[in-house]
C-alpha cells in the first residue's frame, strides 16, 4: 500500500490499524472504573495529573462514601480530601468535585448533562473531561484531546493543516480531528491514540521499530 499524503488519508488508516491493535468500544478501552456517568466524571476530574492506576485505588472507597451527586454535594471537604489525597491536587480536586456535585444535583437533577454545552458549566469540567463522559458513558460523539493525542496527532500529520502555533492548542486540534474522523468513532479513536501513546510512541523514546504505523508515519521517515 501506498503511504498515505493527505491528514485524512493518514487519519483513515491509523483509524483501520488501531483498531485492529485496540479492538472494542470506548467503554471497553477506558481504563476508569466505573458504574455509573456521575462515577466516571468523578474518576476523570481526579485523572488530572494522576495515573488512571491511581485513580482506580482510590475510588472504591470514595464512590462507597458518597455514591451519588447528592451525597458528594453534602460531603465534608475535609473527608472528601482525605479520601482522594493520594492523586495529588487534593484540595482543589475536593473543591471541584463537591462543586461539580452540587452543580449536577441542583441544576441537572441529580443526573450527568449529555451536552457539552452543559458539561463544561460544571465546576471542574473542560472539554477534554466532557467528551469523555460524552463519549465513554453515553457513546455520544466526543473527542477527547490529552498530551497524547496532541502528541500523536503531530507526529502522525494529522493536522498539518493546522498552523504550528494550532497544533498545542487542544481546542483547535479537537477540531481538526472531528473533520478527520466520523463522529461515532471519535471517542474511540482518542482512547486508542492514548494507548497507542502509552505502549509505543511514547514521548521521549518512541518504539518506532515496533510500531504498526511506523511505515506511513512521517516523522519516521524524517
Amino acid at each position: 500500500m501506498g503511504r498515505p499524503r493527505t491528514p485524512r488519508g493518514r487519519a483513515r488508516v491509523t483509524r483501520e490499524r488501531l483498531a485492529e491493535a485496540f479492538p472494542g468500544g470506548a467503554d471497553q478501552l477506558c481504563a476508569l472504573r466505573h458504574d455509573s456517568p456521575f462515577q466516571l466524571l468523578t474518576a476523570t476530574i481526579l485523572s488530572a495529573q494522576c495515573t488512571d492506576v491511581r485513580v482506580n485505588l482510590v475510588t472504591p472507597a470514595l464512590f462507597a462514601a458518597y455514591p451519588d451527586p447528592a451525597a458528594l454535594a453534602g460531603a465534608d471537604p475535609r473527608r472528601v480530601e482525605e479520601l482522594i489525597r493520594t492523586t495529588g491536587f487534593f484540595r482543589s480536586k475536593a473543591r471541584s468535585l463537591i462543586g461539580m456535585a452540587t452543580a449536577v444535583e441542583d441544576r441537572f437533577g441529580g443526573e450527568v448533562p449529555r451536552e457539552l454545552a452543559d458539561l463544561i458549566t460544571i465546576p471542574g469540567v473542560g472539554r477534554k473531561t466532557g467528551n469523555v463522559v460524552r463519549s465513554v458513558a453515553y457513546g455520544l460523539p466526543g473527542l477527547p484531546v490529552d498530551t497524547h493525542v496532541l502528541r500523536l496527532s503531530g507526529r502522525l500529520g494529522l493536522i498539518d493543516d493546522l498552523a504550528p502555533a494550532a497544533r498545542a492548542d487542544p481546542v483547535k486540534v479537537e477540531h481538526a480531528l472531528n473533520a478527520l474522523v466520523p463522529p461515532p468513532e471519535r471517542g474511540v479513536f482518542s482512547l486508542r491514540l492514548i494507548l497507542h501513546g502509552r505502549a509505543t510512541c511514547t514521548a521521549r523514546a518512541p518504539a518506532c521499530g515496533r510500531c504498526g504505523l511506523a511505515d506511513f508515519f512521517p516523522s519516521a521517515h524524517q
